[in-house]
């Protein structure tokens, strides 16, 4: 039996739950920025499901943040439609539309009562998600606060049978990094950061680029460490260095949309700026043309010959999940 992938219910399929849009990621590059999640609806509050005599059949104890410890409903429970029953509510300030949200989940067969499994609760084991009016997380939550709990009653689909999960909104994850800072690396590019977070890099056109990679810490976070093969929630912005100019298709920034993708899916410096970093760490790099895009004459068709510097912040990840 094969748990539902909620963000499917909008979207592309995804094999795994809290995995929206991650397995088929690639690297940023300069034919166009990779597609970010739709743009959210403004009316949130109002997405969110309503209950009903399945959903409200569901008996849960326990705290939300933490596994339910008991799940209990009559089997076999009948869902004609999407039901959502709130728990309990969380603290703090609503969530809105647009923003990137981690929740975690247990999962049960209305038909017998069997429970799925679970996600979301340890650390690194999800990746944040867009919420809006538009797609399962808002039809789930609204405009729930931080630590709220709800039970949902899917009804079954074209590949599955209905089910109901307990889920738990976990918080708002930032969209910058949010680390220490670090002291700045002599000879490198310069970042200065506007008051959102959106990074400017300064390049010193006239200086010979490196011929091999160059990393530097900008900001260190205090999550998990990201290792090859997970799946990452990243913001970017990459420039040439022939001409300190930044490149269409490699700004996170200028469409509002952190990109997921798996470590092993971007040109080799970019990878290599990626692992061994920890969750909430801002990354310099400065990727030669043989980590990069490869050799050749400099152009403005394609990035190939040129040094490319980014700036990378690291807002959550994923380990990969084994083959099945």
């Amino acid at each position: 039996m094969r748990l539902r992938p909620l963000a499917a219910l909008s979207a592309a399929a995804v094999s795994v739950l809290l995995l929206a849009g991650c397995s088929g990621a690639g690297a940023p590059n300069a034919s166009g920025t990779p597609s970010g999640p739709a743009t959210p609806a403004a009316d949130l509050c109002a997405a969110q499901a309503a209950s009903g005599a399945a959903s409200d059949a569901v008996k849960v104890t326990g705290d939300a943040g933490k596994p339910a410890t008991d799940v209990t409903f009559t089997s076999p429970l009948e869902v004609p439609a999407l039901q959502v029953t709130q728990l309990s509510e969380g603290s703090g300030t609503p969530v809105k539309a647009g923003d990137f949200v981690s929740f975690a989940l247990s999962a049960y067969d209305a038909a017998t009562g069997q429970k799925l499994g679970e996600q979301g609760y340890a650390p690194n084991l999800g990746l944040p998600q867009q919420i809006s009016a538009d797609n399962p997380i808002g039809q789930l939550f609204g405009c729930a606060k931080p630590g709220t709990r709800v039970v949902a009653a899917f009804p079954a689909a074209e590949n599955s049978s209905a089910q109901v999960y307990v889920v738990d909104l976990l918080g708002v994850v930032p969209t910058a990094a949010w680390g220490e800072p670090q002291a700045p690396v002599a000879g490198m590019p310069t970042v200065t950061l506007d008051a959102d977070g959106t990074p400017d890099i300064s390049i010193d056109t006239s200086a010979t680029p490196p011929t091999e990679t160059e990393i530097a810490t900008l900001k260190k976070g205090d999550g998990a460490t990201v290792e090859s093969g997970d799946y990452v929630l990243i913001q970017f912005r990459g420039a040439r260095w022939s001409s300190g100019k930044l490149f269409d298709g490699g700004d996170t920034w200028a469409t509002s949309s952190p990109y997921p993708g798996q470590t092993t899916g971007f040109v080799p410096g970019f990878t290599k700026a990626l692992e061994g970093q920890t969750v909430g760490s801002q990354v310099l790099v400065v990727i030669p043309p043989k980590d990069g895009y490869g050799e050749g004459e400099i152009n403005d068709k394609d990035l190939k010959g040129d040094t490319l510097v980014f700036v990378i912040d690291i807002l959550a990840s994923q380990k990969a999940q084994p083959a099945q």
